[in-house]
C-alpha cells in the first residue's frame, strides 16, 4: 500500500513514474547545481587550512562534511519535488507554528548553540540546525497564502497591511535578538517585495514603510558594534586590525585576484588572515584564486538563478496561480538579497555582515534550505506546464449562433 501510493506520487511529479521520463526545468535545475559544484570545489580550498588546524592535519574535514550537506539537501529537494504546491499552502501556518518554536527553542540553554557571541543554532547532536533558514521559508508559505487569501483587503484597507507585518515583526525580532541582523534584513525585505507585488496601494504602504525604515536604522544604530561596521567599511585600512580586519582582508583578496586569478588553491588569505574565509568570506577567497573572471562568471549564474525564479513568478501570477506566483517572488527575493549582501560585503560596499553565499557558503542549513526552496520553484514551473497542456488538450465547445428571419 506504501509502495503503491510512493509511485502515484512519483507518477504525479516531476520525476515521472516507472514508465515516465524525469521533467524538470533543466535550465535552473543545472545552473542551480553548477552552483553547488562551485561551492564543492571553494570550500574543498577555503576551508583547508582551517580544517588541518582544527582536526589533526585532516585537510579535508570540511569538504567532507559539506558534501554531506550537499548529498543531504538534494535528497530534500527531490522529496519535496513529490509535494504539490497545495499542500505547502495548506501547511503554511503549521509550518510557520514550527518555525516559531524552532526560533523560541534558540534561547532554551542546553538546546540552543552559542557561536562567537550568537544563539543562532540548535544543538541536535548530529548537526547544528540555524533556525533562521527554514524561518525565512516558512514565513514566504505564510505570507503568500495571507496574500491569496486578503488579496482584496490588501488592495483598499491599512489593516489588511498591517496584520501581516506584525507576524512578520515578532520573528524579526526573534532573529534580531540572536543577534542575526542579516538574515532579518533579508526576511522582512522579501516579505515586504511579495506585498507590494500582491498590488498593495501605495497610499497603503507607504506611511508604514516609512515607520519600517525608521526601526532598521533605530536597530543598526542600537548597537555599537554595528554603527562601528557601518563607520569602518567606507575606509576599512584606517583601522585594519581592528574593526576594519575582515574587509582589510577580503579587499587584499580581491587585489591579489586580478584578473585571472591566483590560481585554484593558491589563496594566500585563506591561511588564517581573512576569518570565516569558507563561510561569509568565500566569495573573496574565489575572487582572489579564479580572479576577476570567475567572481563575475558567479554573479552571473546568482543573477540567472534569481532573474528565472522572478520570470517564474510572474509567469504564475498571468496563469492565475497566485499562490505560487507569490512562493516563486519571495524565494527569488530571499535568494537575492542573501547574495547581494554577502558580494556587497565581501568586495567592501556594504558594512560587514555574517550571511551565507546561497548554493555556495558552508553551512548545512542553508544548503538544504536552498535545495528544498529550488524543489518548490521546479515544482512550481512543472504545475504551470501541466496546467496549460491540460488546457491546450481540452476541446474547445462550439459556438451556436441563432438567426432570426424577419
Amino acid at each position: 500500500m506504501i509502495m503503491q501510493r510512493f509511485f502515484a506520487w512519483m507518477q504525479n511529479s516531476p520525476l515521472g513514474g516507472r514508465h515516465q521520463k524525469v521533467d524538470l526545468d533543466y535550465w535552473l535545475l543545472g545552473a542551480c547545481l553548477c552552483l553547488l559544484g562551485l561551492g564543492l570545489v571553494m570550500n574543498a580550498s577555503a576551508s583547508s587550512a582551517v580544517s588541518a588546524a582544527h582536526n589533526n592535519g585532516n585537510h579535508y574535514y570540511y569538504f567532507i562534511r559539506h558534501s554531506l550537506y550537499v548529498a543531504a539537501g538534494l535528497c530534500a529537494g527531490a522529496a519535496c519535488l513529490l509535494i504539490p504546491v497545495q499542500h505547502w499552502q495548506k501547511w503554511s501556518g503549521p509550518l510557520l507554528g514550527v518555525a516559531f518554536v524552532l526560533l523560541v527553542l534558540v534561547y532554551v540553554p542546553g538546546i540552543g548553540h552559542e557561536v562567537n557571541g550568537s544563539k543562532r543554532w540548535l544543538n541536535l547532536r548530529v548537526f547544528n540546525l540555524q533556525s533562521s533558514e527554514p524561518a525565512k521559508l516558512f514565513m514566504v508559505f505564510f505570507i503568500a497564502g495571507y496574500l491569496v487569501r486578503h488579496q482584496a483587503e490588501l488592495e483598499k484597507k491599512l489593516f489588511g497591511f498591517v496584520k501581516p507585518l506584525l507576524v512578520l515583526l515578532v520573528f524579526a525580532a526573534l532573529i534580531y535578538l540572536e543577534p542575526d541582523f542579516g538574515a532579518t534584513t533579508v526576511m522582512v525585505g522579501s516579505v515586504v517585495v511579495m506585498i507590494f507585488l500582491a498590488g498593495t496601494s501605495m497610499k497603503v504602504a507607504a506611511p508604514l514603510l516609512i515607520i519600517l525604515g525608521a526601526l532598521g536604522w533605530f536597530f543598526v544604530t542600537a548597537e555599537s558594534y554595528r554603527l562601528e561596521r557601518i563607520t569602518s567599511f567606507t575606509d576599512p585600512f584606517r583601522d585594519q586590525f581592528g574593526s576594519g580586519y575582515q574587509l582589510s582582508q577580503a579587499l587584499i583578496a580581491f587585489g591579489r585576484g586580478d584578473i585571472f586569478g591566483a590560481g585554484l588553491g593558491n589563496s594566500v588569505q585563506k591561511q588564517f588572515y581573512l576569518p570565516e574565509a569558507h563561510t561569509d568570506f568565500v566569495f573573496a577567497v574565489l575572487a582572489e584564486e579564479l580572479g576577476m573572471v570567475g567572481a563575475l562568471l558567479t554573479v552571473a549564474m546568482l543573477t540567472f538563478v534569481c532573474v528565472r525564479a522572478l520570470r517564474l513568478g510572474r509567469r504564475a501570477q498571468l496563469a492565475g496561480h497566485a499562490f505560487a506566483a507569490y512562493c516563486a517572488y519571495g524565494i527569488a527575493m530571499m535568494w537575492t538579497g542573501q547574495a547581494f549582501i554577502n558580494i556587497g560585503v565581501n568586495a567592501g560596499l556594504l558594512p560587514t555582515k555574517g550571511l551565507t553565499l546561497p548554493f555556495i557558503s558552508y553551512g548545512g542549513s542553508s544548503l538544504v534550505i536552498c535545495c528544498v526552496s529550488l524543489a518548490v520553484l521546479i515544482r512550481i514551473e512543472w504545475e504551470l506546464r501541466q496546467s496549460s497542456a491540460r488546457a491546450a488538450s481540452t476541446p474547445s465547445q462550439p459556438v451556436t449562433v441563432e438567426v432570426s428571419h424577419a
